[in-house]
This record gives structure tokens, C-alpha cells and sequence, in this order.
């Protein structure tokens, strides 16, 4: 299972992103932070407010899950690292023609690389493209789409300086230890094309790694191992101890790749995270343990991994709904440090929300004929809150009616007929939140570039690259 799809849009925080350099004859760290955002989400702060967050949090490199027209313009002159994607429900098209992939780079790269331009650095062909779930569905896709690419980017004269990265789930990979770490069998072939390609063209191999999804996924996954503070369930592989899923994931890849020949390949941890709702164990506490944990981790003397020890630095997941360091409105959802000489985290600042009304279920109307306008409610809203183990799971019946209702009315920014719902919705001045199930007030923008009502979120990228000493 994917993180976005538990999360339904909700964004992680992205924490560290460290490149191991050699100049001259010593290795060089360099460190940064950077986030994943996206922009398909229930609300959205103008691109300018979150640039400037951004700025604020001296947050200097971003992913971006498409090329947002909006996104990319106020990226423009900021300095800040851009990484673009390509959605998976384009390589087809860009896999069979040079043309589609010309124009894409022309219309999403070339045309923003100016001078005093947007800075990109990455362009990430496909999302998790091989992906259990997807059944290959895009696998035979990603190579031929890559190709034309690059070829595009020589075209356009930006080969050396925009590198190619596909982000894979760490569900391509497997092993009862880390050191037996190899890839899914039917993947093995294709694996060994990608790494092939992205060695010989100088980009990094990426992998989006959640701990939490073998907590969610497996009730014998003993929850300490997931965090950073000890635990009394260690793994013992050979010589090496893992203390926590984190490490002995990576290092499971770093097998992997070794058992291909590109043991030394450098690594991009594209996202890591832990959600603060929508499932059991989804809490602020449990996402500040696991975000500050990882954070003083990467930083700490002891940081890398048995397989990669001494230089290793990450990236969390930033922004989500559910997984992200911050809410929908760019305010902070607890204190973190991310060990940037910033302090803890600087909110979004000239928010502007909409009144204080929401839309619940009438109580003086029969409900029994609900259903369907339920079900459009969460089709379009996010009612992530009200899974099993979320904040507004306990709220009844009658509860969740008016939190989907809700959610659907804060999208259309309260337009009254949003409330309409066959007459079954009525619009309140009074607060219906009950203990920690809050119901949200949108948010609006008067200084918004007009690219939609959606929500930005930012997901934990934990960007890691590491060049040894030969």
C-alpha cells in the first residue's frame, strides 16, 4: 500500500538531504532540507505563501509530484533546489514518442530555466511505477520513457545539469536480513536496466521508505523498532545490529543493489514519514517521535547505516494531512527541529480562512436516504479522520454525516448550495468539533495565482547521496 493512498493527500515532512562530494582529496558533507509538494489536495495557500514558507524554514530543495505551472513560476528567482515530476499516467505516452517527451521538457523544464529562473535539478520519471499493487502495469513504460527523456534534455542542452531519478516503493525489495536484501524476482531484470541507466548517466538510485506501513501492515511488528529511542527487539545480522525498521530497510536495499554490482550506488531516500491520523497509532505524539527521531539520528555522530556508516543525513516528510509536519494551512502541527539552525518550525504566515460556519446534518431530517451523499462527500472531501484510529472515528453516526458534509462545504469555499445535500445539510455558526475531531474552515487566498482550490501539502522527502572515496 502506498503512504498517499492512507493518508488521501495528506503530505510528510521532508528533512534531510546530504551529498558526499569529494573536492580535492578530502570527502565533503554538504546538508540541507527539502520537502515534497504536492498539489492535489482538499485546499490550497497560493504557491507565493508557500515559497516563502519554504524560505522561512530555510527549506532550500523541493519535490514536486507534477509541473505545476503555478508551483514552478513562484519557484522562480528563489534559489530553491527543484525536483519535477512525471505522473505514471504519462509514460506511456512519453515512452512511444520523442516528440511528447521534447514537448514535455520544453513545456515543463526548459521554458523555467532562465536566467533568474527556477532552479531544477531532478525530474522523477513515474511514481512508485512498480509498485506491487499496480500488477506492472507501468513497468514495461519506465526505461523506454527515460530514454526519450534524456534525450530530450540533450536536446535542449540541459543533460548535464538536470539529472533523471525514478522513485520506487520499498516494497520493490525483500529479505528476512538486511544483508540478504535482493529485488522482487519479476522485477530483477528491469532493476538492473534502471540502475544501469541512472549509474551511466550520474544520478542517484530513489526510494520512498515508511516504517510505519509494516507497523500498519503487521500486528507482530513490535512498534518500538519503528522509532529511533531503543528497542529491545534488535535485529542481528552477521556482525551487524539494527535498532530500528528505518536502517535495516535501507540497508536491505543497499544489498540489493550489491547483489546487481552497484553496491556503491548513491541512494535518495525520496520519502519517510509517520501520520498523525487516520489509523491506529496515527498520532502528533508518535509523528513528532518518529520526525525528531530521525532528525537527531541522521545528525547524530552514529549517523548512516552498518552498510553505509558514518555519512548518512535524510530527509523527512514535511507537510500532509495526516503524515506531514504541517496542516493544510502551512501551520506547524507540533515542535520539531530539524537541525538547521532555524529553530523549531516557522508557520506559514498571511493566512487568510474562511468564516467561521460549517454545513452539518440537519437534525430535525430523516437520514436513513444519506448514503449516497455521504459517499460523494468523501469521493471528493477527505474523511481520512474518520477511519478506524482516527481523531473522528468515535463521533457516531450522525457525526460523520456532518464531518463529510462539512469537508465537501470547505472545498467549494461554503458556497451554499454545497450544503444542500437534498435539504439534509444545514449550514451552523456554532463549532461542531468534538474533543481532538476537529472540523475544519477553509482557507482562501487573495493573493492566489487562481490555479484551482486545492490544498498544497508538503511529504517528508528524505533525500540521501552518497559518493564514496574510490
Amino acid at each position: 500500500m502506498k503512504m498517499a493512498e492512507t493518508q488521501l493527500g495528506l503530505a510528510p515532512l521532508l528533512l534531510y538531504l546530504v551529498v558526499v562530494v569529494l573536492k580535492g582529496s578530502a570527502l565533503v558533507v554538504e546538508s540541507g532540507i527539502g520537502v515534497n509538494w504536492g498539489t492535489i489536495s482538499s485546499h490550497r495557500l497560493s504557491p507565493s505563501t508557500v515559497v516563502n514558507l519554504l524560505k522561512d524554514n530555510k527549506i532550500h530543495k523541493v519535490k514536486l509530484f507534477d509541473a505545476d505551472p503555478g508551483s514552478l513560476r513562484a519557484l522562480m528567482g528563489s534559489g530553491i533546489e527543484v525536483m519535477v515530476g512525471i505522473p505514471n499516467e504519462l509514460l506511456a505516452l512519453l515512452s512511444s514518442s520523442t516528440a511528447a517527451a521534447d514537448l514535455w521538457v520544453s513545456q515543463n523544464v526548459s521554458r523555467y530555466m532562465v536566467k533568474g529562473g527556477t532552479n531544477i535539478k531532478y525530474i522523477a520519471v513515474g511514481n512508485e511505477p512498480f509498485l506491487a499493487s499496480y500488477s506492472g502495469q507501468f513497468q514495461s513504460y519506465v526505461i523506454p520513457a527515460l530514454t526519450n527523456i534524456q534525450q530530450s534534455l540533450v536536446k535542449a542542452n540541459l543533460a548535464a545539469i538536470v539529472k533523471l531519478v525514478v522513485p520506487c516503493n520499498a516494497d520493490a525489495y525483500e529479505s528476512s536480513l538486511p544483508s540478504q536484501g535482493t529485488f522482487r524476482p519479476e522485477l530483477t531484470q528491469i532493476i538492473t536496466q534502471l540502475v544501469s541507466f541512472l549509474n551511466s548517466n550520474g544520478s542517484p538510485f530513489m526510494v520512498n521508505i515508511y516504517p510505519f506501513l509494516s507497523l500498519y501492515g503487521n500486528s507482530d511488528f513490535p512498534q518500538e523498532y519503528a522509532f529511533f529511542e531503543g528497542t529491545t527487539h534488535a535485529v542481528t545480522d552477521g556482525p551487524n545490529v539494527y535498532y530500528n525498521a528505518f536502517d535495516g530497510n535501507f540497508d536491505t536495499l543497499v544489498a540489493a543493489l550489491g547483489k546487481l554490482g552497484y553496491g556503491q550506488m548513491p541512494i535518495v531516500v525520496g520519502e519517510v514519514g509517520w501520520p498523525t491520523d487516520g489509523a491506529l497509532g496515527a498520532n502528533l505524539t508518535a509523528a513528532r517521535a518518529f520526525n525528531q527521531g530521525l532528525v537527531n539520528h541522521i545528525l547524530s555522530n552514529k549517523g548512516g547505516t552498518p552498510l553505509r556508516p558514518g555519512v548518512q543525513k535524510a530527509y523527512c516528510q514535511v507537510i500532509s494531512r495526516d503524515t506531514g509536519i504541517f496542516s493544510f494551512d502551512g501551520q506547524a502541527k507540533y515542535a520539531l527541529n530539524l537541525g538547521l539552525g532555524n529553530g523549531l518550525l516557522k508557520n506559514a504566515k498571511d493566512v487568510q480562512y474562511l468564516p467561521s460556519r460549517w454545513c452539518v446534518a440537519d437534525p430535525s431530517r430523516d437520514l436513513s436516504g444519506v448514503s449516497n451523499h455521504f459517499r460523494l462527500a468523501c469521493t471528493v472531501a477527505d474523511c481520512t479522520t474518520l477511519n478506524y484510529g482516527g481523531s473522528c472515528n468515535g463521533i457516531g453516526a450522525k457525526g460523520n454525516i456532518s464531518y463529510a458534509f462539512n469537508s465537501l462545504y470547505q472545498i467549494q469555499k461554503q458556497n451554499s448550495l454545497s450544503c444542500d445535500f437534498d435539504v439534509l445539510g444545514i449550514v451552523t455558526f456554532l463549532d461542531p468539533s468534538v474533543g481532538e475531531c476537529r472540523f475544519l474552515v477553509g482557507i482562501t487566498d487573495n493573493h492566489s495565482s487562481g490555479i484551482g482550490w486545492h490544498s498544497w501539502s508538503f511529504i517528508i522527502w528524505l533525500l540521501v547521496f552518497w559518493i564514496f572515496w574510490m
